[in-house]
């Protein structure tokens, strides 16, 4: 289908920058309906003359999320009740019903009945026959659909409005030949999308994607004690987070037989979209049944590689004060190799501050059996057994009080 009008749409969710959805418009099917949403996204028209509102999607909000449905957005209105407005007033009639929602990613018009189309507009996250016919579709979702997935999982009250503010930060159009701007988005030079289903080419070689998540773990590292400086832990956890949704793939590749790989695409959605990475379900996701496809060699190199990303993770979330978080992260971490000093170095971190002395200064002894050189762990350790000896001796004062 011939098209060539793209634009984008910048996201944050809580405040937090997610990433870019990019759009392209069927504008040689439904030019009105392209038209009027291509002109949203540019801001050209300025100040409409009928509210006085900015005819611009910029600064507006997804207000409104259908789970296993759609994601909702673009009410230029000052009212509660009112489809948007329109580059051609309050409302324009529908152009045609050509184009179906036949799968996620497809954009479309929201409606209070025929013709009354303004500016809201839903992106569907999955298919919506009953709606064929109904509301027009004027595009689809090409790159971003990551970005849909996160906004989708968002928390909502009774009525369907997220708990957290889901913002349009900004907006416009891309001109034919440029880059779409996924690459290296948060220019700090990691060349991968965020979100592997955003890549032009995807490679069907293992290694290829074990590399991948190699190289954005790394990444992460290096900037680790930047991110931590900035005090910027949600980065720094992003960009292992990153790395994992990459590693995830190679638990897909054809090694794995038609039973277990339909089973790991269903759950693995939950996982790319878990931020908090904290779910049971993943020991549901990674089975050792699925795992004996795989050459013995990979499932060593994956495991090792998972296991240095959670403790990561956790270290962040102790930063952020997230400290049950960092438990499950290190505990992720420890299910992959029992031997991992850092899991057990971050798990007496966590028990530290939890005020469980006791169990911190297990693990920080078991991080000295494995490490004994290791300074760090001499000072946690030391420093957690006076805290220890500190509190035998406030009870046997007590004690002692009790029989005088």
């Amino acid at each position: 289908m011939e098209s060539t009008t793209k634009c984008y749409m910048d996201i944050s969710i809580g405040g937090e920058i997610e990433g870019r959805i990019v759009v392209e418009l069927y504008k040689n099917v439904v030019p009105k309906t392209a038209e009027n949403f291509r002109a949203l996204c540019t801001g050209e028209l300025g100040i409409s003359p009928i509210s006085g509102l900015p005819l611009h999607y910029k600064g507006l909000h997804f207000h409104r999320i259908v789970k296993g449905a759609m994601i909702q957005g673009g009410k230029i209105s000052s009212g509660d009740e009112s489809v948007g407005e329109s580059i051609y007033g309050l409302k324009f009639d529908d152009e045609n019903f050509e184009l179906k929602h036949e799968r996620k990613g497809m954009l479309s018009m929201v409606n209070f009945g025929p013709n009354t189309n303004g500016s809201q507009f839903f992106i569907t996250t999955t298919q919506t026959h009953h709606l064929n016919g109904k509301h027009v579709v004027f595009g689809r979702v090409i790159k971003g659909l990551g970005v849909i997935r996160s906004i989708e999982h968002v928390d909502v009250d009774e009525n369907g409005q997220p708990v957290l503010d889901i913002l349009i930060v900004d907006c416009g159009e891309i001109p034919e030949g440029a880059d779409y701007g996924i690459i290296n988005y948060f220019k700090d030079d990691d060349t991968y999308p965020d979100w592997p289903s955003d890549l032009d080419e995807k490679s069907d070689d293992f290694s290829w994607w074990v590399k991948a998540a190699d190289d954005i773990k790394a990444f992460g590292n290096v900037n680790f004690k930047v991110y931590f400086t900035k005090q910027d832990f949600k980065m720094a956890m992003r960009k292992y987070l990153k790395a994992m949704r990459y590693l995830d793939v190679c638990w897909d590749m054809d090694s794995l037989d038609g039973e277990k790989s339909t089973s790991l695409r269903k759950k693995r959605c939950q996982l790319y979209t878990n931020i908090a990475v904290r779910s049971e379900l993943f020991e549901a996701m990674y089975p050792d049944s699925c795992c004996r496809a795989m050459e013995t060699e990979n499932i060593t190199s994956l495991r090792k590689m998972r296991c240095q990303i959670y403790a990561n993770i956790a270290a962040c979330k102790l930063k952020q004060g997230d400290i049950d978080g960092a438990l499950w992260d290190t505990d992720f971490a420890l299910r992959d190799d029992e031997e991992y000093v850092k899991a057990h170095f971050r798990r007496g971190q966590a028990y530290n501050a939890l005020c469980d002395i006791d169990a911190a200064a297990k693990c920080f002894e078991k991080a000295l059996e494995l490490e004994p050189n290791d300074g760090a762990i001499k000072r946690e350790l030391a420093a957690t057994k006076k805290k220890i000896a500190d509190r035998h001796t406030r009870e046997k004062k007590a004690y002692t009080r009790m029989f005088q």
